[in-house]
């Protein structure tokens, strides 16, 4: 089966790239959940609009990227979170959360798709967060979680 991806999909490809993936796989995984698309020669224009939209929101090159890394690695980003008085947090940290803290920080936007998380952080204290800026190019960032 023949489809569009329309997010990014690991050990397949990222937003506009035609896969061949096996037909059970495409229908009862990748289409129901949105993160693909059957593809037809009406869709074909579909996924060159998705690629240009990407190459918009990405970062221009692997040298800025490069940057934007030593600008992430080098500062702790403080996200503020309401907690109880045991440390335990009421909820957990969003990838929203730390990508409007390093954009607070850094000046640079950071897309919150770019930041992988292993576990939710459900606590106070100080945290590893992987954020990938480009496809060579993946920073680990101190993130330190804070009572408001």
């Amino acid at each position: 089966m023949k489809i569009i991806l329309t997010q990014e999909v690991s050990g397949l490809g990222g937003p506009g790239d035609v896969v061949e993936v096996k037909d059970g796989y495409g229908r009862n995984y990748l289409l129901p959940r949105g993160e693909a698309i059957r593809w037809s020669k009406g869709a074909e224009r579909t996924a060159e609009s998705i690629k240009s939209a990407r190459a918009a929101r990405s970062v221009r090159d692997a040298e800025h990227a490069g940057q934007i890394k030593a600008k992430l690695e080098a500062s702790t980003v403080h996200v503020k979170v309401r907690a109880g008085d045991t440390g335990r947090l009421f909820g957990a940290v969003t990838v929203a959360d730390i990508a409007d803290a390093l954009t607070e920080t850094t000046g640079e936007k950071v897309d919150k798709r770019t930041i992988v998380l292993g576990n939710p952080i459900k606590s106070l204290g100080t945290h590893e967060v992987s954020v990938k800026l480009h496809d060579e190019v993946s920073a680990q960032v101190a993130l330190n979680v804070i009572p408001a």
